[in-house]
C-alpha cells in the first residue's frame, strides 16, 4: 500500500483526491493547505486529516502530491525529494529555470520517480494516435480560453501554452533552432496572448496560440507530415487522420481527386477514442512507474525542456 500526501487542495487538488481514491494500492494519508475554509471543506467532504505541520505530511508518505501555485513547487518539492518521497508535480516544474535545474539534480541524486502533471499527454485524443508513426515537419496549435484568475501567477506560456510545447518537444525528435515570439498582457502583469513560432534543427516549424482571454474554448493541434495530416481535438476529444489510401486501410472514408502525378485516393479516418479521465490516467501511470521501477512518462527532465523552452518565449516576448 503506498501511502500519499496532496499538497493543495484548491479546486485542481480536488480533482487529485478524487482521483487518488479510486486508484487500487494508494492510502491517502492527508493533505496541507494553508488556506482554512479549503481545508475544513476537504476535512468534511473526504473525511481526510489535514496536517499543519509539512515535513510531517511528508514523512508520513511514500508519495507527495504537489497541487499548490507554481511559486511554491519548488520549495515543496525540494523538501519531499531530499526527505527520498516520489513526487508529482502539476505543470510548470518550478517556477524558474534555476529551480528547475536544481530539482533535476536533486531528484537524479535522490533516485527518486517525479512526473510533471503534464495531463494531455494522456488526453484520449491524443492517445488514440499511440500507434501512428508521428514525424510532423509543420504543427499549429491553437489553445483559447476563457478569463480565470486562477493560475494567473503565471504567462499564459507558463499556464496554457506548456501543454503544447511538452506534447511538441516529444514528438520532434531535434534541437530547436531558433524562435519568433510575441504576447500582450491584457488583464495581467504578464502576457495574456502570444503567437510563437519555433523552428527545429531538422526543418520542422511549430507555430503556437495561446490566449487565456478569449471569448470562446479551443484546444486543437494540427500535425502535417510527409504522408498525412493529423488533426487532434483535446477539448472534444476527437481525432482526424487524412492520407493516401493503402491497400490495407479498411472502414476508412475514401475519396479520389485528380493530381500532377495522376488520380489519387484520399482515406480519412476517425481512430476510436476510449473514454478515460486524463487526471487519473496520469496518476495511475506514475504509480505503476514506482512499483515496477520504470521511467515516468514526463519525467522531470521533460518538465525541464518544456520549461526551458517556455522561458526563452518569454525572453524573446520581453525584448519586444
Amino acid at each position: 500500500m503506498l501511502k500519499v500526501g496532496v499538497f493543495g487542495v484548491g479546486h485542481l487538488g480536488k480533482f487529485h483526491l478524487n482521483n487518488w481514491k479510486e486508484i487500487e494500492g494508494i492510502k491517502i494519508v492527508g493533505f496541507f493547505d494553508p488556506n482554512n475554509d479549503a481545508a475544513k471543506e476537504v476535512t468534511a467532504t473526504y473525511g481526510i486529516k489535514r496536517f499543519l505541520d509539512e515535513d510531517k505530511l511528508i514523512d508520513a508518505c511514500d508519495i507527495i502530491d504537489i497541487v499548490v501555485p507554481t511559486d511554491w513547487h519548488f520549495e515543496v518539492c525540494s523538501k519531499a525529494v531530499r526527505k527520498g518521497k516520489h513526487v508529482f508535480v502539476e505543470k510548470p516544474l518550478c517556477n524558474t529555470i534555476p529551480e528547475a535545474k536544481a530539482l533535476v539534480e536533486m531528484v537524479r541524486e535522490a533516485n527518486i520517480k517525479m512526473q510533471v502533471g503534464h495531463v494531455e499527454r494522456f488526453n484520449p485524443a491524443y492517445l488514440a494516435l499511440k500507434d501512428l508513426s508521428l514525424n510532423p515537419m509543420f504543427i499549429e496549435v491553437h489553445r483559447l480560453a476563457q478569463f480565470n484568475p486562477r493560475g494567473t501567477e503565471v504567462s499564459v506560456i507558463l499556464d496554457l501554452m506548456i501543454h503544447d510545447l511538452d506534447i511538441i518537444l516529444s514528438l520532434v525528435k531535434s534541437d530547436v533552432k531558433t524562435i519568433s515570439a510575441n504576447g500582450v498582457a491584457v488583464m495581467t502583469d504578464t502576457p495574456d496572448i502570444a503567437n510563437v513560432r519555433i523552428e527545429f534543427n531538422n526543418g520542422c516549424v511549430a507555430n503556437l496560440t495561446s490566449s487565456r482571454i478569449s471569448m470562446k474554448k479551443m484546444r486543437k493541434m494540427r500535425l502535417f507530415q510527409k504522408d498525412s495530416y493529423i488533426g487532434i481535438d483535446f477539448l472534444e476529444k476527437k481525432t482526424e487522420i487524412i492520407k493516401l489510401k493503402e491497400p490495407t486501410d479498411k472502414n476508412v472514408f475514401a475519396f479520389d481527386v485528380e493530381t500532377p502525378k495522376g488520380k489519387k485516393t484520399i482515406a480519412v479516418a476517425n481512430p476510436t477514442i476510449t473514454e478515460a479521465n486524463a487526471i487519473k490516467l496520469e496518476l495511475e501511470a506514475f504509480v505503476d512507474s514506482i512499483l515496477n521501477n520504470k521511467q515516468t512518462i514526463v519525467n522531470e527532465i521533460d518538465g525541464y525542456l518544456a520549461m526551458e523552452v517556455a522561458h526563452q518565449i518569454l525572453n524573446k516576448i520581453n525584448n519586444n
